[in-house]
């Protein structure tokens, strides 16, 4: 293919959020991972999506990072479903709120950091086709360059070229709404807040630069043009009775209700993540959260099979973990695009759910989804903790009280020892996985569940999650072991 390739272990393609944050698990791994990125900088015309989740912001904090994004945000203690506020004040989590940044903040604060990560980005370049064959992937880039990959992940959005290009299926279902959305300066003060007409829901508010944000709900759905600032006026002359002397747009967006997951998150040496995997209506701001909790199951996991440790096996637990995350966002969103429609029966079925919410379980159980707190990988029968988040525990150690988070700052498994010392040696895994013995006295409580029984010991993957409960004596730790962190080392 003429000139000399350039290799990396892995190649991400796509610089937002979830590819960011990948960049980001895979070189703590200290594995050699580029971004192929069609922007030529990190700027996002308009804000974009809004807001950190709760379990999102503490995959942060398992990095030693939320509080470059909880120092640029709101905060809010509560989550949104279908326009009804769901208090999580109560959730058994440091940041039992919503956090209240932009996407574009969220991107700049990433790429700050995968800067100082020394990753590589190729700006202002877009992949043309790729070719894989059994040792790896060629990646042909629009300025005439050619990369060479172990690994290649589509993290490029909802209309993914690698996954069009690996041959995944996408399938789903077609729009049956779509908004306008526009970032502009008015002449006249307009009708802050929510406005509801026989067409559906409509929202003008303040930007960061004093501007307005504009939502429309559309009265036919079906147009694929890019909308215009025409466009926008006459909505909103059809809403409201005037434009307000809308001017100086920094961006105009239609989104819709199209709902679709990829039908595999992996085909051999191209895997998917983020919005290339799924994309969903908007409701609950929950696709950027996914996108950047896809990123941390998926790193520590394709850091070990490219280094040798772990088979590439290994691999299928992405799919068979993420995928039924996505499933679900895709059934909330569907079911909020449901009511949200203005027909009578929509309303009767509308105050039916407001009431249930209002309710203690219904509101916890619907929180701890859309905050992502309640996610349970099946891990198999046992232990509560089995396949669910780590909490962030206060510890005593011998030298010092530590959290939990802060033992995963560097991407790497613990085990922790909270029983009596002494027990199993894990001497053929110490090169992989971190041994810590530590006290605890407090109460165990996960989100939803409410309280569990305190275990002896705990491993705990680099993603934050309990890939094994009981006591050191226990026999199952060096299965569980050997099938997320690799065999033993030879003595």
């Amino acid at each position: 293919m003429g000139a000399a390739k350039t290799r990396h272990a892995v190649v991400i393609v796509g610089g937002g959020p979830t590819g960011l944050m990948l960049a980001g698990e895979l070189a703590l791994a200290g594995i050699d991972v580029a971004i192929v990125e069609r922007r030529a900088n990190q700027e996002l015309a308009g804000s974009r999506a809004g807001g950190l989740h709760a379990r999102a912001i503490e995959a942060l904090d398992q990095r030693g990072i939320a509080d470059r994004f909880l120092s640029q945000g709101q905060t809010h203690q509560v989550v949104h479903f279908h326009m009804i506020m769901l208090d999580i004040s109560d959730f058994p989590t440091r940041h039992n709120y919503l956090l209240g940044l932009w996407q574009n903040h969220i991107e700049r604060i990433l790429a700050e950091w995968v800067g100082e990560l020394k990753v590589p980005i190729y700006r202002g370049r877009e992949v043309t086709d790729i070719a894989q064959d059994d040792t790896g992937v060629d990646v042909a880039l629009s300025d005439g360059q050619s990369l060479r990959a172990e690994y290649l992940v589509g993290c490029d959005g909802g209309r993914s070229v690698i996954r069009k290009a690996a041959g995944i299926a996408f399938p789903g279902w077609d729009p049956t709404m779509s908004w306008l959305i526009a970032e502009v300066e008015t002449t006249e003060e307009p009708k802050w807040g929510f406005h509801q007409d026989a067409f559906g829901t409509h929202g003008i508010g303040r930007t960061e630069n004093g501007g307005a944000r504009v939502v429309l709900t559309e009265r036919d759905v079906g147009s694929t043009s890019e909308p215009t600032m025409r466009d926008v006026s006459e909505a909103l002359i059809a809403v409201y009775g005037t434009d307000y002397g809308i001017h100086s747009p920094t961006w105009i967006s239609r989104f819709t209700d199209m709902t679709r997951q990829a039908a595999a998150y992996r085909e051999r040496r191209v895997l998917l993540a983020g919005d290339a995997a799924h994309v969903h209506p908007p409701m609950g701001g929950q696709g950027l959260n996914t996108g950047v909790q896809d990123a941390v199951n998926l790193g520590w996991k394709l850091a070990q099979v490219v280094k040798l440790i772990s088979p590439e096996s290994l691999l299928d637990s992405y799919h068979a973990e993420r995928f039924p995350v996505a499933a679900r966002v895709l059934r909330n969103t569907m079911a909020q695009v449901a009511l949200r429609r203005r027909d009578e029966r929509s309303k009767a079925l509308g105050d039916t759910v407001s009431e249930l919410l209002g309710m203690d379980e219904p509101r916890r159980r619907l929180a701890g989804e859309m905050s992502g707190l309640d996610i349970h990988y099946d891990l198999g029968e046992g232990h509560k903790l089995l396949g669910r988040r780590m909490p962030d525990l206060d510890l005593v150690t011998a030298n010092d009280p530590l959290r939990v988070f802060t033992l995963l700052h560097d991407a790497r498994p613990v085990l922790l020892n909270l029983g009596a010392p002494g027990g199993l040696n894990i001497t053929p895994w110490a090169d992989r996985v971190q041994f810590v013995a530590a006290e605890y006295d407090g109460p165990w409580e996960l989100p939803v569940l409410g309280a569990v029984t305190a275990p002896d010991a705990v491993l705990i993957r680099p993603d934050g999650y309990v890939a094994w409960v009981g006591d050191l004596t226990q026999p199952g730790l060096a299965d569980a072991l050997t099938t997320w962190f690799g065999p033993p080392a030879a003595a």
